[in-house]
């Protein structure tokens, strides 16, 4: 037997008083509304991560502008004609705090022997420029 047949004459339908199951008030209205709760928060977008911590403000984040080891090697022509390296008896000079750097980082391999002048080196880098017969000038 349907359930259409089934309550004929009930009234109710199996839900109980009739002031029950009127409409979309009984259930807390249609879809994700009115089911917000301090602990579960339901949203129609996609729920993100709480953050902890805090946002440095930007006056105090200094970014430093790097380059690596492998674009320095291949833009070494350029540098020469800029006059930010020059070539010597044993490699090559560069000073990269003219050039506008201010880190050199590690990756790639160096197949010149390299002299570098910069404010700053990664681990690597350093590693890399000794290993290749060259040097790391750290300027204050």
């Amino acid at each position: 037997m349907s359930k259409k047949k089934k309550y004929r004459g009930s009234g109710t339908h199996g839900g109980g008083s009739k002031k029950k199951r009127r409409g979309a008030g009984s259930r807390g209205g249609r879809g994700l509304s009115g089911r917000k709760h301090k602990k579960v928060k339901y949203s129609k977008e996609k729920i993100k991560p709480r953050r902890k911590g805090f946002k440095r403000p930007s006056a105090v984040v200094k970014e430093k502008n790097t380059i690596n080891i492998i674009e320095l090697e291949a833009r070494l022509d350029e540098f020469i004609e800029k006059g930010y390296a020059e070539k010597t008896k044993n490699g090559f000079n560069v000073n990269l705090s003219e050039a506008g750097y201010q880190k050199l980082l590690g990756k790639g391999k160096i197949t010149e022997t390299l002299e570098v002048e910069c404010e700053d080196f990664s681990k690597r880098a350093k590693e890399k420029l000794e290993k290749s017969g060259g040097s790391a000038i750290e300027l204050p």
